[in-house]
C-alpha cells in the first residue's frame, strides 16, 4: 500500500535551505495549502533568522523590519522547527537533507557581489557595497572589517536601492542612527567620519536608474546635506523621454532629480552628488590604497532588444577619492550537491523546480525561490508571490514524490556531528536580551554582531 504524503498518517517533510523572507513565505504559502499537512524544518548558517531583514535592510529603515513578526508567528508554531547555526553542506550534507525532507526548499539568496571589471578594482578601499552594509548592520560575517573613513570624498557605483542606502548611511547626521540598531562599532567610526561628500556613479541615465522613489526622497530629507544634480545629465534623449510615459517610478524619479537640481547648493556641511551616464574605467591607487577613479562619459544606444545600453565616448576625467563602494549587481554562490548556473549565479531552475544545469531534467523533490530562483531583483515583498508559485509546483509535483526513507530527526544527526545548533526558543532568548539592551539606550535594540557571543548568550539564557 502506498504512502500518501501530507496526510496524519504520514505528514510532508520540508526542509527550508535560509531563514530569510524567501524562506519564510514559502512556509506560510505551504502552511496554507488545505488539508496539507507538513512538518517544516528550517536550516539556517547564522544563529540569528531573518536574513537580509535583519543583516541588510538599513538600520534607519526600521518600519520595514517590523515584517518579522510575522515571521515569529510562522517559527512559533508546533509543526515549524528552526535550526540555527548550522551550515548546509558542512554539519548537514546533501544526501542526509534528501534522506530525511520529502521535498528541499533553497531559500540562500544571493550572498556574493559582481564586480565592476576595471583595472585597479583590488586596491585596498575598494569594496563591494553588500560588505559595508553587512558591516554596518552586524552581521557576524563582516564586524571585524575595518573601513577607513578619513577621506573628504566617496565614490558610489551603482543605481540601486543598495547604492543608495550606503550613500545615506555615509551622509547621515550621527545622532540620527544612534536610535537605530546599528551596530555599535559601526556607529563609533561614523561618529569620526571625514566624509563630506559621496558622489553616485550610474552608468545610464535617470530615467533608468533602479532606485525606488522612497529612497530618492529621502536624500532630500538629510540634515545638512545638499543634493546635487547637474541639469545637463536631465536633458534626456527621446528614447527615455517615451519610456517615461509607461513607468510612474521613473517619471516621479526624474521630477525629483529635476526639483534638486534646481534648488542646486546651499552651503550645507555634507553633499551627495548624483552623477549620471558616467562609467568607472580604472581605480586609481597608491601603495596599494585606492586614491581616485577614472571615469568614462557615455551615451546611450538602443541595443537589439530595445533597452536603453550606455556606450562610452571616449571622454574622460579623473575624480579623487578615499572609498570606492560598488553596488553593481549580486548573485548565489554554488551550494554542495545543488545545480548551479554559472553565468546567471541562480539554482537553474523551471517555474521553481530545480533542474540539472544542461539537459533541464528535474531534480525531484527539490525547489527554490527568491533571489536564488530569480535573481537579484524586486523588494522584501516581491518574494511573497514568488514563494507562492513554487510551492503550487511542489503541491503538483506531491503524488510523484518517492518518501524519504529517514525519520525525519535531523537533530540527531547534528548532534552525532557535534553541531551545536540553536532553536527557535533559544532565538528568543538572544532577541530578548538585544531588546533590553536596546531599551536601555532608547534604541529598537543592540545587536550581539560576534557568533561566539551570541552562542555564550543564549548558553546563559537556558540556565534561567
Amino acid at each position: 500500500m502506498s504512502v500518501q504524503l501530507g496526510t496524519v498518517e504520514r505528514p510532508l517533510r520540508v526542509a527550508i535551505v535560509g531563514a530569510g523572507p524567501a524562506g519564510f513565505y514559502a512556509a506560510e504559502a505551504l502552511l496554507k495549502q488545505k488539508d496539507l499537512v507538513c512538518q517544516i524544518d528550517f536550516i539556517n548558517r547564522l544563529p540569528t533568522p531573518y536574513g537580509l531583514v535583519r543583516e541588510g535592510v538599513a538600520p534607519d529603515h526600521q518600519s520595514i523590519k517590523a515584517v518579522t513578526r510575522i515571521y515569529d508567528k510562522l517559527a512559533a508554531l508546533p509543526n515549524v522547527r528552526y535550526f540555527g547555526n548550522v551550515t548546509f553542506g558542512r554539519d548537514l550534507s546533501h544526501q542526509e537533507l534528501k534522506a530525511h525532507y520529502d521535498q528541499i526548499i533553497y531559500a540562500v539568496g544571493a550572498q556574493s557581489d559582481r564586480k565592476m571589471g576595471v583595472p585597479g578594482e583590488e586596491f585596498l578601499g575598494s569594496l563591494p557595497a553588500t560588505i559595508f552594509v553587512g558591516w554596518y548592520n552586524g552581521h557576524p560575517d563582516y564586524s571585524d572589517r575595518h573601513f577607513d573613513l578619513s577621506h573628504e570624498r566617496v565614490v558610489v557605483v551603482g543605481n540601486g536601492n543598495v547604492a543608495m542606502d550606503v550613500t545615506r548611511i555615509l551622509a547621515s547626521n550621527p545622532d540620527e542612527l544612534a536610535k537605530t540598531d546599528m551596530a555599535d562599532y559601526a556607529l563609533g567610526v561614523l561618529r569620526t567620519s571625514q566624509v563630506r561628500e559621496v558622489v553616485v556613479l550610474g552608468r545610464r541615465g535617470p530615467a533608468q536608474a533602479a532606485f525606488t522613489n522612497p529612497e530618492l526622497k529621502e536624500f532630500g530629507e538629510l540634515e545638512g546635506v545638499d543634493v546635487i544634480v547637474d541639469p545637463a545629465d536631465l536633458e534626456l534623449d527621446p528614447l527615455s523621454e517615451q519610456s517615461l510615459a509607461e513607468d510612474k517610478t521613473a517619471t516621479k524619479n526624474v521630477d525629483m532629480l529635476r526639483a534638486y537640481a534646481a534648488r542646486g547648493a546651499t552651503g550645507a556641511p555634507k553633499r551627495i552628488v548624483m552623477r549620471f551616464l558616467a562609467s568607472p574605467v580604472e581605480v586609481l591607487g597608491e601603495d596599494g590604497k585606492v586614491v581616485g577613479v577614472k571615469i568614462e562619459r557615455n551615451k546611450l544606444v538602443q541595443a537589439a532588444d530595445g533597452t536603453q545600453r550606455p556606450r562610452g565616448t571616449g571622454q574622460y576625467e579623473t575624480l579623487a577619492c578615499g572609498m570606492i563602494l560598488r553596488s553593481v549587481g549580486y548573485r548565489g554562490v554554488r551550494l554542495p550537491g545543488v545545480p548551479f548556473d554559472e553565468t546567471s549565479g541562480t539554482i537553474p531552475n523551471v517555474a521553481g523546480r530545480v533542474v540539472r544545469t544542461r539537459s533541464d531534467e528535474v531534480v525531484p523533490g527539490e525547489y527554490v525561490v527568491g533571489w536564488a530562483k530569480r535573481g537579484p531583483s524586486g523588494i522584501i515583498g516581491t518574494n511573497k508571490p514568488d514563494a507562492a508559485a513554487t510551492v503550487a509546483m511542489m503541491i503538483e509535483d506531491l503524488p510523484t514524490l518517492t518518501p524519504a526513507p529517514g525519520d525525519g530527526a535531523v537533530e540527531k544527526i547534528l548532534e552525532s556531528h557535534g553541531v551545536h545548533y540553536i532553536t527557535f526558543a533559544d532565538w528568543k532568548i538572544l532577541d530578548a536580551h538585544e531588546a533590553r539592551r536596546g531599551v536601555e539606550q532608547s534604541r529598537p535594540r543592540v545587536k550581539e554582531t560576534n557568533v561566539d557571543r551570541m552562542m555564550a548568550v543564549i548558553q546563559e539564557g537556558r540556565k534561567g
